[in-house]
């Protein structure tokens, strides 16, 4: 009899579960004659600030843009440096490029992989405009630091959110923190579109302002543009789309902490070990990350028993080809370089069945104790 089959993500079963409502989200568009900043991206804003308890959601075409956009209306751009981790995705450090400023990396706490704030301060310079904290695969990390730092140098924070919706920090919601939180809805994210999407979030109503300036040619009326901007606009369908299934994102969360849960419990007093957790706070688990001391041959036992695995990421940035000068920076990226070959992540959204996820949780704690023994 063939093992159990659990992928790594299942949209369609997502999908699947609200085509009710995705299909009435649909036809709510399709009826209005309306594609572009109408009423379903300004209710989605309204909606989503409301989730995050904050005052402003500005949606844009995608995360990346939220990031870039964001930096915009806090006058990044050429001359200036932005520092991030470098154990980012890619797009993190694309976005800080598209202002025309300078990436620079900063390495890790090697326990939890979120930003190391003593490296993060040693790589900032006298040209620091802006630090950008990755909330990594669900987790504030040590932002109490973070913020200390860019106010002791009169710098921005912006928040990396796009796997951290509804994680918090003293019950305090991530992107909330810093002058602005920029979010994904790529469909795999904890909300996720069925397309490119994101947003910005602030308190502050000039930032909001300039924001949606900025998202429009730098538009402030029709055919006035008080600056330079870009085309960076959240669709009435993908909005329609993210307002179905934000009623859900609670519920969800909850899911994927249960989840959590039962791996980690499978994974107790074996060498396998989930990422390190940071205490007064609560994980949006995006993904469900653990270290293997020989992460090859921890997924190729899963996937014999039909548990499919990837790797949340296989290099940091500065390790890709076309970012290789990223690595010549002013501080050591030792451990971001060392998680990079040993983290691997398991199959965690709210869809896996009881059963799929009894069975991941039973076959990676026999392989983790299988491949301890080898």
């Amino acid at each position: 009899m063939p093992p159990l089959e659990v992928p790594f993500a299942n949209l369609r079963r997502a999908t699947q579960a609200l085509r009710a409502d995705l299909d009435a989200a649909t036809a709510r568009v399709l009826d209005s004659g309306w594609f572009l900043l109408g009423t379903e991206g300004e209710s989605f804003e309204h909606e989503f600030a409301d989730e995050l308890c904050i005052g402003h959601a500005v949606g844009v075409a995608s995360g990346t843009d939220a990031i870039e956009i964001a930096l915009r209306a806090l006058d990044v751009g050429p001359g200036d440096e932005v520092v991030t981790q470098a154990n980012t995705c890619v797009p993190t450090v694309a976005a800080v490029e598209r202002t025309g400023a300078t990436p620079v990396l900063c390495d890790v706490d090697g326990d939890t992989g979120t930003i190391d704030p003593e490296s993060l301060s040693a790589a900032c310079g006298p040209r620091t405009k802006a630090i950008v904290p990755v909330h990594l695969y669900g987790q504030i990390g040590e932002l109490d630091a973070v913020l200390q730092i860019a106010a002791a140098r009169g710098v921005a924070v912006v928040e990396d959110c796009a796997q951290a919706h509804l994680a918090t920090l003293r019950g305090r919601l991530a992107g909330t923190w810093g002058a602005l939180g920029a979010f994904s809805f790529y469909p795999t994210k904890n909300l996720g579109a069925l397309g490119d999407g994101g947003a910005v979030v602030t308190g502050d109503g000039d930032l909001d302002r300039r924001l949606r300036r900025l998202r429009t040619y730098g538009q402030a009326d029709r055919y006035h543009h008080v600056e330079r901007g870009v085309n960076s606009r959240l669709d009435e369908l993908q909005a329609a789309f993210l307002r179905a299934k934000l009623p859900h994102l609670r519920a969800w969360h909850e899911r994927r902490n249960e989840i959590a849960a039962i791996y980690d419990d499978a994974l107790a007093d074996t060498p396998v070990r989930p990422l390190g957790r940071l205490a007064e706070r609560t994980h949006a688990f995006h993904l469900y990350v653990v270290r293997a001391p020989d992460r090859d041959a921890l997924g190729e036992a899963l996937a014999r028993q039909g548990v499919r695995t990837l790797v949340h990421y296989p290099r940091p940035v500065h390790l890709h080809e076309g970012y290789r000068e990223l690595g010549d920076g002013r501080v050591p990226l030792a451990r971001a370089e060392l998680l990079a070959r040993q983290v691997i992540s398991l199959p965690l959204y709210p869809e896996l069945t009881d059963e799929q996820v009894a069975h991941v949780a039973a076959t990676v704690r026999a392989a983790a104790l299988a491949t301890a023994t080898a």
